[in-house]
């Protein structure tokens, strides 16, 4: 079931002329639904960069402004819809009160908390659409973070697909259960590191 899977998405990510854009796409529209698998699409895209069907440049390129526009696209939701959401949320005095910690947060640690949340699945959702929520101001506080997380993501999934696909330049299907390994262990390396902190 999940070799079939993982072909299927092989073939899809690949086997169109609209890869870079479908790749954008699910870069883009994971960060306001994160259920679209897109770091699995960067690491299929990035194993067929190493076996020469696609460029791993534009891999590169596509993955990482496709997580920047969706990382302003939840913060946008966040800072012109999220007063209904907070509204119905934070009515209380306890909750303002949450609230103003959340500000004080990402005002005091925005940058480590955005480039962390960018791989944390879900966590990029909640801390862009904060930080919307809270009028984090864009220009200073939010966009260079934002800009440089999506690059540094889309480096490590692109590499990890390139790396398995040229361990295993002949077997598609083991160079992917390679890079997802390598990915899982970093992630749950980076998640046992979050929690000791």
């Amino acid at each position: 079931m999940a070799l079939a899977f993982l072909d299927g998405l092989l073939d899809f990510l690949t086997g169109s002329d609209w890869t870079y854009l479908i790749l954008f796409a699910f870069c883009a529209g994971d960060a306001v639904l994160p259920a679209l698998p897109s770091e699995s699409a960067v690491i299929v895209c990035g194993l067929q960069a190493a076996r020469g069907e696609l460029s791993l440049t534009w891999v590169l390129v596509s993955a990482a402004a496709g997580a920047f526009v969706g990382d302003n696209a939840s913060y946008a939701g966040g800072r012109f819809l999220g007063a209904r959401v907070q509204e119905r949320l934070f009515h209380g005095a306890k909750a303002r009160k949450r609230l103003e910690w959340a500000k004080g947060f990402l005002k005091d640690r925005g940058g480590y908390v955005f480039l962390m949340a960018r791989f944390v699945p879900g966590g990029r959702t909640a801390t862009t659409f904060t930080a919307g929520l809270v009028r984090l101001r864009w220009p200073t506080r939010f966009g260079p973070y934002v800009l440089a997380a999506a690059v540094l993501w889309a480096t490590y999934g692109a590499l990890i697909g390139y790396f398995g696909g040229r361990v295993f330049r002949d077997q598609p299907i083991y160079a992917l259960l390679l890079a997802f390994g390598l990915a899982a262990i970093i992630g749950a390396g980076g998640e046992a590191y979050r929690r000791t902190r």
